[in-house]
């Protein structure tokens, strides 16, 4: 039996009354289609506001940039004996990286990369 919860849709009634109660919200009135329309990104506002230079340290992604797609990691769901995963364990921080070096260099030895 899954403990996973189903998501059940909404039903009218209750679209109904979210949008009554939001509507009734006199400190967040919905916006009307004119205001809609004059809404503009974020980032060409705050360019105008704030230059260039400032709205791009602003708005700069968080993280280590992405790799190209051929350079990403790939996860890898597999079944090991316990002692090796355990040995590998033992090493420290970075046993994963060191069963991927392990693996490489197997991989190499026995020429099945392309160079």
């Amino acid at each position: 039996m899954t403990t996973k919860r189903k998501i059940q849709p909404m039903t009218d009634a209750e679209d109904a009354a979210i949008t009554r109660a939001a509507q009734s919200d006199p400190d967040s009135p919905p916006l009307t289609d004119a205001q809609l329309k004059k809404m503009r990104p974020a980032r060409d506002v705050l360019t105008q506001a704030l230059g260039k230079e400032r709205t791009d340290a602003l708005l700069k992604r968080r993280g280590r940039p992405a790799l190209p797609e051929s350079e990403r990691k790939v996860t890898l769901n597999m079944r090991a004996d316990r002692d090796v995963v355990d040995a590998f364990k033992a090493t420290g921080d970075g046993w994963q990286t060191r069963m991927n070096d392990a693996l490489r260099e197997y991989a190499e030895s026995h020429h099945l990369l392309s160079a």
